[in-house]
């Protein structure tokens, strides 16, 4: 059983947004009120360039009571949305503003940090498939199979076979022989640095997944951290390894119509950072 959860979030300020990408903002206990760091974040968000969607929803931690919280969420959403609409182009456009009170909760609440994770606004920023669209990418460069003297630093791989049983991080028993290649393969070659990347298919309703085995909405990061806790285990130093959860941000397929697509986008990617 992992120590602790903790989803890591992302903002890509790109024009590209292939379907969804998400931020947050973190809020003192008791607070709805924007810090500096939290104002800068959300004067860059303004600045996009693409025609996207900015879906914003309220959280807070099980401090207090259901009302209480309920009604934070709510005025930190708010707050959020309110400062946005004053900076924002024609470009973006400000969708849903809700408060989720603790029903979203992407921890165990166990200590001050992990609690002050839940203490927060996020902000899904998305560009919404359109009607009958459809994506098939061909799968990057097995990581297992590619010569580690061509590799380059940022370039992504597969781990062909690293797929998982649908809600949960427990991957499926066809990907246990080449998770012991990789272990060997990072054993053998100790200057590689990598960044694993979890994935999740079918909710698109929301950024991440949630793991029904944990209860907590951080599905794809999850899923990333089995391996890494798995190559730990091994013996793998664990600064060599950094763990991130993408959600549904780049399907593999869409929309996932048979069960062998969904399993396709229930993987982990690998992204070199050192060699």
């Amino acid at each position: 059983m992992m120590k602790y959860f903790v989803t890591v979030f992302i903002l890509l300020f790109c024009l590209k947004i292939d379907a969804q990408t998400l931020t947050s903002i973190y809020f003192k206990n008791n607070s709805f009120d924007l810090d500096l760091e939290s104002k800068q974040k959300l004067d860059s968000l303004s600045q996009l360039k693409s025609n996207v969607t900015f879906r914003i929803f309220g959280n807070s931690n099980p401090l207090g009571n259901e009302d209480l919280n309920k009604k934070l969420s709510e005025q930190r959403a708010k707050a959020v949305s309110e400062y946005l609409q004053m900076r924002v182009g024609k470009n973006i456009k400000l969708s849903t503003s809700v408060g989720l009170g603790i029903t979203k909760q992407i921890n165990d609440n166990s200590t001050e940090d992990l609690r002050a994770k839940n203490r927060r606004v996020d902000i899904f920023i998305e560009r919404l498939f359109n009607k009958g669209e459809k994506i098939s990418r061909k799968a990057p460069p097995s990581f297992l199979d590619s010569k580690t003297t061509t590799m380059k630093v940022k370039d992504t791989f597969s781990l062909p076979n690293v797929n998982f049983f649908g809600g949960r991080h427990v991957w499926l028993p066809s990907a246990n022989t080449n998770l012991f290649r990789l272990y060997k393969l990072l054993k053998e070659n100790p200057d590689l640095e990598v960044e694993l990347q979890g994935h999740i298919c079918c909710d698109y309703e929301n950024f991440d997944g949630e793991d029904a085995d944990l209860g907590t909405f951080n599905l794809s990061w999850t899923r990333a951290n089995s391996i890494e806790e798995y190559l730990l285990k091994q013996g793998i130093d664990s600064a060599r390894i950094k763990v991130l959860g993408l959600g549904h941000l780049n399907p593999v397929v869409y929309p996932e119509i048979t069960e062998a697509d969904r399993v396709k986008n229930r993987r982990v990617e690998l992204v070199l950072l050192k060699k």
